[in-house]
Parts: C-alpha cells; sequence; structure tokens
C-alpha cells in the first residue's frame, strides 16, 4: 500500500494552516530554537542566526549523498537553508552557513519556497529534504500548506544540527516523517567551544527524545525499500575525541534503546576556523574512526551505516556553485556509506 505522508491529513482538516499560525508567532519573540533571542523577526529583527522574517535558500537540488535508504535512485530533494544557529569552526557549509551578508541575496518568499518543494517532487526525489531548517521552521510550515494544496505527497526529512526547541518540535508532530539529527557533542564544553552555543548536549539531547517519541526507533519503509518515516542519528566523528563519541553512543543505546538507527560519518576535514585550531587542523586518522565503528559494535547497535573512512577525500560541498553543490556525487552517490545492519526496517 503506498505511502501517504501525514501532513496530507493535517493539511486536509485546516490543522497545518494552524500550526503554521502558531509558529510564525514564536518570530515575533523569537523562541524558535534555545537561543530564545526574544528578537521581533517579523519586524526584521535579526536574531543569533542571521535571519529574520523571509526564509533564505542557498540552494535545492537532487542530493545523492544522503543514507542509501533515503536516496534510492533520484535522490533526495534537498533544500539547503542559509543561516545557521550554531557557529561551528569546522562547518563543511560555512559559505552558506556563516556568510549572512551575502546569504541575504538569497532570502525568498513563501510561495517560491513552496514552488521549490513541488519541482523537486516533479524531478522525482523520493523525499523532500530540508537541510539546517531550525531557524526557519515556521516559514517552512507556512510553505508547506501552500505545497500540500499543490499535490506535495512525498516525505519530508528534517535534517538537523539537533540544537532544537522541543516545544517547536512538538508543533511538527504528524508534518515530518524522517528526523535526522547530528548528535555532535556528549560534552556541553565542546559544544560552547567549537559551535558557540550553550548546553547543547542537554538541548540536543531532549530534541532527539521527543523525535523518537514522534516516529518511533524502527523506521518504516515503503514498497520501494526506502525509509518512510522514522528516526536516523548520525554522528560525525572528530579528531581528538572531541565530539565525545562514547558519551553520546552509550547514551543513545541507554536512553533509546540498541536498536535505533546509526549513520556514523567519516568525513570530516579541516576547514574553515578549525584549519588554525590544534585539536582540529588535521583530518580524521583511520585509528580514531575505527575505535568508534568498534564501540558501536560492542554496544551491540546493529542498525544503520557507517561511512567509508575514504568519504572526506570525496565528500566535500563546494557551495560557489549553487546549482551543483555536489560534483562528486556522480562517482560516489552510495559508495561513501556501508551498511551495518539491517536498515532498521
Amino acid at each position: 500500500m503506498p505511502f501517504v505522508p501525514s501532513y496530507i491529513a493535517l493539511h486536509r482538516t485546516g490543522e497545518l494552516r494552524s500550526r503554521a499560525a502558531a509558529l510564525r508567532a514564536m518570530l515575533g519573540s523569537c523562541t524558535i530554537c534555545p537561543h530564545d533571542c526574544g528578537n521581533n523577526r517579523l519586524k526584521g529583527e535579526i536574531a543569533r542566526c542571521y535571519s529574520g522574517e523571509l526564509p533564505v535558500v542557498s540552494a535545492y537540488t537532487p542530493h545523492f549523498g544522503e543514507e542509501p535508504a533515503l536516496v534510492g535512485t533520484h535522490g533526495v530533494g534537498n533544500i539547503f537553508f542559509g543561516n545557521c544557529n550554531l557557529r561551528c569552526v569546522y562547518c563543511q557549509n560555512y559559505l552558506i552557513s556563516q556568510n549572512h551578508k551575502l546569504e541575504i541575496q538569497n532570502e525568498t518568499t513563501i510561495g517560491r519556497l513552496a514552488c521549490m518543494m513541488i519541482e523537486l517532487q516533479e524531478k522525482g526525489c523520493h523525499a523532500i529534504g530540508f537541510v539546517s531548517p531550525t531557524h526557519f521552521v515556521p516559514q517552512i510550515v507556512m510553505a508547506l500548506e501552500t505545497a500540500a494544496g499543490a499535490g506535495l505527497r512525498v516525505p519530508l526529512i528534517y535534517n538537523t544540527n539537533a540544537y532544537d526547541s522541543v516545544q517547536v518540535l512538538r508543533l511538527l508532530d504528524g508534518i515530518i516523517d524522517i528526523y535526522l539529527p547530528d548528535l555532535k557533542y556528549g560534552d556541553d564544553a565542546m559544544g560552547r567551544e567549537y559551535s558557540k552555543v550553550d548546553g547543547y548536549a542537554r538541548h540536543a539531547r531532549n530534541a532527539v527524545i521527543e523525535m523518537h517519541r514522534q516516529v518511533g526507533g524502527v523506521p518504516v519503509t515503503g514498497d520501494d525499500g526506502l525509509i518512510k518515516r522514522g528516526l536516523i542519528i548520525r554522528h560525525l566523528v572528530l579528531p581528538n575525541d572531541i565530539a565525545a563519541s562514547r558519551e553520546t553512543l552509550t547514551w543513545i543505546r541507554d536512553t533509546l534503546g540498541p536498536e535505533t538507527t546509526l549513520s556514523v560519518m567519516s568525513q570530516y576535514f579541516p576547514t574553515h576556523r578549525a584549519l588554525t585550531m590544534p585539536l582540529l587542523d588535521r583530518k580524521l586518522r583511520e585509528s580514531e574512526y575505527m575505535k568508534v565503528i568498534t564501540l558501536v559494535e560492542k554496544l551491540g547497535m546493529e542498525n544503520g551505516w557507517a561511512q567509508e573512512f575514504e568519504a572526506s577525500d570525496y565528500y566535500r560541498p563546494e557551495f560557489e556553485d549553487r546549482d551543483r553543490p555536489f560534483k562528486g556525487e556522480a562517482d560516489n552517490e552510495t559508495s561513501d556509506v556501508e551498511h551495518t545492519g539491517r536498515d532498521g526496517a
């Protein structure tokens, strides 16, 4: 039986419009993320994410670099939002996430954002992926109201740094089909040092617990074998164990269960400000990565994927070209990910 996203029913009952209105109201004294800036973004006041009322879309394109059970044959239709509520010193997307003076030229309307979703569906994309969506959740839901009315029917992926508000996530219950958070740190001190935010581990863990409550621990697959609903937790391994991988992975196992689907990533490479930071100014060592892979096995976590260690050699976004920022994908659509379990299905 074909999968029907839950947001379709919410649109038909008018609930989607009510959620959009509630989220938009939160922009009046912004509490969209844990920063709780209080700025009136509806009047153009810029919050810590360097964003006001209009959404900033830096690029939108079919993308083949996500996990195989999301990508399929036609890719995920990713919409890359500009600006960010984090300031990661090693951000691979820093050209769009930390360059607000330039990204302001990529402000768009709610109507145009809705059209982007429809265009990506018409290209055959199996899902719409919102990349770095946290600071634009109200605008996304407002655009979804329009897109659903225009025939959008594919699952929605919330691809986030996990520094999300639980209150906001509750308003996304039944709207988002697949949560794809990146749990960056197991230690708040590292979040403060390398991403310039307070309480990262606490806020991110609470957010992931809410995501798990909404979509469960075992992903649901469709007739095409692709994930249609569920939670996939990403974890980027960093040099010198800055990510505190043992603490993070143990927390996932103990809190959410060993069946939780993981995506362990090796694609770190020194870029942006990390080039001048002693603990981050080198590539990940294979021994560091294999230590984490071994830990996953010892914890009994069998579902998910692990990138090939060499992923950092070819997974390098180039946002100088907004139309095709991932040029290496034609040769590496799924080769950068090795299967470690049963897809969580």
